[in-house]
């Protein structure tokens, strides 16, 4: 049932004469305003009525701030719920920007966190709360019937919510870098996304209490990350940085979605109905980029209006060095449903920035771009060859030893940390357990568009392990850089290989000339996933690990979505 019992066509409420009150933004945030750079110059001064009280569903007070511009005159509405606080640098970045273009910004701290009352849970009280809190808006003199949400993360969660039931007023959302499904966070390909679990846990359990608690919390995890991560058991050994916390040792155990646990926790159903125009933005190394394809993906289906935008972003630059496109293409969108101004809209549903050899931004009718999957396969002696190989059926062709107590460790890549985005990887494949496969020189630049898949061949002498595969450029100094890359689990004996196949995320990328196409393969990487022990255990609770021996079978093979014709190769070239 909606939130509201005005019928859904009926005229959206017209706020009454409300002359703006005084109060200002605190120092800090005028300060944080002045830092940045590349951003449309404001239209108006703006005020601030700090920590109101909003009733959440069950009576609890929401702690709330509200910006605004300080011009008398109808604006629109934007809500932001978040759970990492209303301070540095959410109120800056939401309440001040976006009230000086002419919005009253409603930037509200879910409960149980930066002074809410009840208590935080991932994701069983959003959409009764983000209800009741438009039902609180419809009652504020300044309301006009306008209303959008905007705000990256968990902040994109809450906006899904929100869509479940979307009120009448609902004209638009921006999810940024947002995610619809916890339990896909956590649990990545069938792996435990160990180092986006300890990011969530500081995020979530700190940042709402300030900035100096919020340091404190990541710094203490930082100096005893290694240890954390290589506990045994796993569980439970976060305590050392970030206190107890039940709610974190629940997400980590529990790996099936089927799981009565996760019930109610996707929210992907809402964009399979969606109607309320929906602008996305990712960044290629954002660690919840796969959730924000999906989004686009569901939304179109739906036919519901969409744009994305993808940048040369991780999870925390699309807010730092790419905030000046991302404000712009936020603001665009907004106005455009907001206020009927489509003057700044790109004319493409689809923005992405090609990476690689001369990068640049290209506007897409769509994503992902039509284009021809071709397959590179395996060959003996480190090659990667576009002719398939000539035996029938299975046959070794590589090998090595995975060891839980020396584990294969992680460089860049898509997380949510800062160590996240493109990476030399040439130290990571000097390692033993790392197998690489080369192609040719390049005789011309190759465009990959779209995403990106494995097909590996494989079989263990324990039974049980993980696949972690990874596309690389590799430049004439040998210089190996990671694009994209994916993980999955394995269940094989010695004697009978399994196909596994690995999706690996989508890239925009140009080979250059004389470059060469790298296909990466090892058994994890420490601590982005959790340790596979090699006997079958839950890796959160395994206490006994066992080396592993991996053998790669032919035929095993890299698609690459080609958004140029492919050149024809030179002369074979390895490792």
């Amino acid at each position: 049932m909606s939130v509201s019992s005005r019928p859904v066509n009926a005229p959206a409420p017209t706020a009454t004469a409300w002359l703006p009150p005084p109060g200002r933004p605190p120092l800090s945030a005028r300060l944080m305003r002045a830092t940045w750079r590349g951003l449309p110059a404001k239209r108006h001064d703006v005020g601030m009525q700090p920590g109101q009280e909003v009733p959440a569903a069950d009576g609890s007070p929401l702690i709330t701030d509200h910006y605004f511009p300080r011009t008398e005159g109808h604006f629109p509405t934007l809500l932001v719920r978040s759970p990492y606080g209303r301070g540095l640098p959410w109120g800056p970045m939401y309440g001040v920007l976006f009230a000086e273009q002419g919005f009253h910004v409603v930037l509200q701290s879910c409960r149980g966190t930066g002074g809410s009352g009840g208590r935080f849970h991932l994701w069983r009280n959003e959409p009764a709360d983000g209800r009741a809190t438009v039902a609180w808006l419809r009652e504020q003199p300044w309301f006009d019937g306008r209303l959008a949400t905007v705000g990256p993360s968990y902040l994109g969660y809450v906006q899904w919510a929100l869509a479940l039931d979307p009120p009448p007023e609902l004209k638009a959302m921006v999810v940024q870098i947002g995610l619809h499904d916890p339990h896909a966070l956590f649990h990545a390909g069938g792996v435990l996304h160990l180092e986006a679990a300890l990011a969530v846990g500081a995020g979530m359990t700190y940042q709402h209490r300030g900035t100096v608690p919020f340091l404190k919390a990541t710094l203490r995890l930082h100096r005893r990350l290694r240890a954390i991560t290589t506990a045994r058991p796993l569980r439970g050994a976060h305590e050392s940085a970030l206190g107890e916390l039940p709610w974190l040792d629940e997400v980590m155990t529990h790996p099936d979605a089927g799981d009565p646990y996760w019930t109610g926790a996707s929210l992907a159903h809402a964009a399979d109905r969606a109607t309320v125009p929906t602008g996305l933005v990712t960044g290629w190394h954002d660690g919840l980029a796969d959730q924000v394809f999906e989004q686009y993906d569901r939304l179109r289906r739906a036919g519901c209006e969409t744009a994305l935008l993808v940048g040369p972003w991780t999870h925390t630059s699309a807010l730092q060095q790419g905030w000046p496109e991302v404000f712009a293409e936020s603001l665009a969108w907004l106005r455009a449903h907001l206020e009927g101004d489509r003057t700044a809209v790109r004319p493409g549903r689809v923005r992405v920035h090609v990476g690689g050899a001369r990068e640049e931004w290209r506007d897409l009718p769509d994503w992902p771009p039509a284009a021809c999957a071709e397959a590179w396969y395996a060959a003996p002696d480190g090659h990667l060859a576009p002719d398939a190989p000539a035996s029938a059926g299975p046959a070794p062709l590589a090998a090595f030893r995975y060891d839980p107590a020396d584990p294969t460790p992680s460089v860049g890549g898509r997380l949510l940390s800062r160590t996240a985005g493109a990476r030399d990887n040439r130290r990571l494949e000097a390692r033993d357990d790392v197998l690489t496969f080369t192609g040719p020189p390049l005789t011309a630049p190759v465009e990959i568009l779209g995403p990106v898949t494995a097909r590996l061949t494989i079989a263990t002498d324990t039974g049980h392990c993980d696949v972690f595969t990874r596309l690389c450029d590799v430049a004439p100094d040998g210089r190996s850089t990671n694009v994209c890359d994916g993980v999955a689990p394995v269940r094989a004996t010695p004697d009978r290989p399994v196909e596994v196949t690995a999706a690996m995320s989508s890239t925009a990328h140009r080979f250059a000339a004389g470059h060469r196409i790298r296909w990466q393969i090892s058994a994890g990487a420490h601590p982005r996933y959790a340790r596979n022990p090699g006997t079958g255990a839950s890796p959160t609770e395994a206490t006994e690990f066992t080396p592993t021996r991996i053998t790669l079978h032919t035929p095993s093979s890299l698609l690459l979505p080609h958004g140029s014709p492919r050149p024809a190769p030179t002369e074979q070239t390895g490792r």
